[in-house]
């Protein structure tokens, strides 16, 4: 797709003059490792930051240089926008990768960025800033014509206002935060009286989560799915889509099981989805990676839900299904070239699927498990990707985003996929804390998970109270049995010149070598 000169012309995009040679990445774990890689690839040097409880993570290891930015707490060290450009401009970077997560949707940080000269690796801080308010990119999309779910398209207080609109729109309804998402500030409200209660909970959530308290209602569609598109957009007016990821299956409004292709689309959907999400960003004037989400109901409508303005977690999946490196067309697109294909050339081949790993109990409604990680073994083989940023005896601390790692599969087919990702995550060991695995087994065992059969309320209806299987608890002490036996000191034995095994060479007797 290509964008007319008004829309190109009309937006301020930075791009590097000189080939980017350093870049800092302004996070950490599993992200930071993936972005360091894609820099390695294009031979561009990496300055990783960290704080003083990951002086020995992977990302630090993996980059050119590091340096330690302050105490654990994300406010003194990855969200301290005055350190970050400091150590930048130190270090000599010419751009900041921010990955996902603190402030890879800061509009504020991209500004910063952009007025002491930095590249910032993602939108124009003005279509970050316009998509990250969720009241106005509604209102944005809509005047392009894009279907969006019925709701309030303006804050209100008054209660007279908000009767109106439940009466217009009807329940049950869903109270959302104006200015973030994660699943912050999320209410599902199903008559009247639950209303004032579930705002004001829902105000308090957003003010300490964004520091806004704008909230809005909208129609709560019962049993959706969560489809999503990527967008690669570049500063030549360049857009494409890289088709859709099926992200269906979560908790607490957060994605566990992402896939694609998505099993509910059919081709012509998925052309009009994609063209739709075009159409999304072009009207906000976005460049660099982005994702438009929509909710696809029981009849194959879909709804505008939200722009994501940064890389995605399951954006292993996209690359898997296209053979595009999402993280090096953002840097590539941050330097000002043009994108290196058309929509015609982007196909979507065989099917891949991503499990998140989080440092969470689901026995326990996913809280949150901290300690330090005994052992981690993580799966191999063809087929099989491993994003992580942990190791053996690391320190989970609560200071964090609890997700650890997440496993990418990719098969001709999607059933083949499921039994390669079976196979992954039984291989996948991970002691000391609690962690989704033996649940993500039996949820990708579940008939209706492999029907594709799925919606956002697929764990409620199908896993309330679920329970490890004993064989589950039985396997996972056996292998922590056989992790302490190998970890222990062995005595060694020495062998005598009578005892040896004679070597292959030796067996065969006198050979010489013929020309």
């Amino acid at each position: 797709m290509k964008r007319t000169t008004k829309t190109v012309t009309k937006r301020s995009v930075k791009t590097m003059k000189q080939p980017i040679q350093r870049i800092l990445i302004a996070n950490r774990g599993e992200i930071a490792r993936r972005v360091i890689q894609a820099c390695k690839e294009l031979n561009i040097e990496t300055v990783a930051i960290y704080s003083d409880v990951d002086k020995y993570s992977p990302h630090v290891l993996d980059a050119d240089m590091a340096v330690e930015i302050g105490p654990a707490p994300p406010t003194e060290s990855y969200l301290n926008m005055d350190r970050i450009i400091a150590v930048a401009r130190e270090t000599r970077c010419q751009a900041i990768h921010p990955g996902y997560g603190f402030l890879a949707e800061n509009a504020e940080f991209a500004r910063r960025c952009v007025s002491e000269g930095i590249l910032f690796i993602g939108p124009t801080p003005e279509a970050m800033a316009l998509v990250g308010n969720k009241l106005k990119a509604r209102q944005t999309v809509m005047q392009a014509g894009v279907p969006i779910i019925p709701g309030m398209q303006t804050r209100t207080q008054q209660d007279t206002d908000l009767e109106k609109i439940v009466q217009q729109i009807g329940f049950p309804i869903m109270i959302k935060a104006a200015a973030g998402g994660g699943g912050k500030g999320m209410r599902i409200v199903r008559e009247f009286k639950e209303l004032q209660p579930a705002l004001e909970a829902s105000q308090r959530e957003a003010r300490s989560a964004f520091g806004d308290d704008t909230v809005y209602l909208e129609k709560f569609i019962e049993r959706p799915r969560h489809v999503e598109v990527q967008v690669l957009a570049d500063a030549h007016g360049n857009i494409v889509h890289l088709f859709e990821r099926e992200c269906s299956i979560q908790r607490r409004h957060q994605k566990i099981v992402e896939e694609s292709p998505s099993p509910a689309l059919d081709p012509d959907l998925r052309q009009k989805m994609g063209e739709t999400a075009c159409r999304v960003m072009e009207a906000v004037g976005y460049t660099n990676a982005g994702t438009v989400e929509f909710l696809l109901d029981a009849d194959k409508n879909f709804y505008f839900l939200e722009v994501n303005a940064r890389i995605q977690v399951e954006h292993p999946v996209t690359e898997l299904v296209t053979g595009i490196d999402l993280v090096k067309q953002q840097i590539r697109i941050a330097a000002g070239e043009p994108l290196p294909f058309s929509q015609e050339q982007i196909q979507q081949k065989g099917h891949a699927i991503e499990c998140r790993i989080y440092a969470e109990d689901p026995e326990n409604q996913f809280l949150p498990s901290i300690g330090k990680l005994i052992y981690v073994q993580e799966p191999q083989g063809a087929g099989i990707r491993c994003d992580s940023g942990i190791y053996s005896r690391m320190e989970v601390t609560h200071h964090y985003d609890p997700i650890l790692s997440k496993v990418i599969v990719w098969d001709q087919n999607r059933e083949a996929a499921i039994a390669r990702m079976l196979h992954a995550l039984s291989h996948y060991v991970i002691l000391g804390i609690q962690t989704p695995i033996p649940f993500l087994i039996d949820l990708l065992s579940h008939p209706e998970f492999r029907s594709g059969n799925l919606h956002t309320h697929f764990l409620e209806e199908h896993f309330s109270g679920w329970k490890p299987r004993a064989q589950e608890s039985e396997r996972a002490l056996a292998i922590a049995i056989a992790a302490f036996m190998d970890s222990r000191p062995r005595k060694t034995t020495v062998v005598s010149e009578e005892q040896r095994m004679p070597t292959p060479w030796e067996s065969l007797g006198r050979w010489e070598l013929l020309s």
